[in-house]
């Protein structure tokens, strides 16, 4: 799946359209977010993933969402299981990362 990339607007309906979701927080001004991205976009397809969909999120621009996670520091990733949040992190390890999305299946 790509990765899609929403706003305060758009986060409620993508929780509720999607059993499992992956959001990755991030803000223009940080380097480890941008560094993951292409780590985030490869998991995205990873076939272990089916079924996850794969939010960004500019924790910035949208407190709501940001709120919604628990964002404490950047990048910071949170999964949601049918529209309610379970669990998130701040780091950019891919295996937390991985670890993290596992907890979905």
């Amino acid at each position: 799946m790509a990765v899609e990339i929403v706003t305060d607007a758009e986060f409620g309906n993508k929780l509720s359209e999607n059993d499992k979701v992956v959001v990755k927080y991030y803000a223009d001004w940080c380097g480890n977010c941008r560094l993951f991205s292409p780590k985030y976009k490869r998991l995205s397809n990873d076939d272990r993933f089916t079924g996850v969909s794969f939010l960004d999120v500019n924790a910035e621009q949208n407190p709501e969402a940001r709120k919604a996670g628990g964002v404490t520091n950047l990048p910071y990733f949170a999964i949601f299981k049918g529209g309610a949040f379970v669990e998130g992190f701040a780091g950019s390890k891919e295996d937390a990362v991985v670890d993290l999305i596992s907890k979905l299946n």
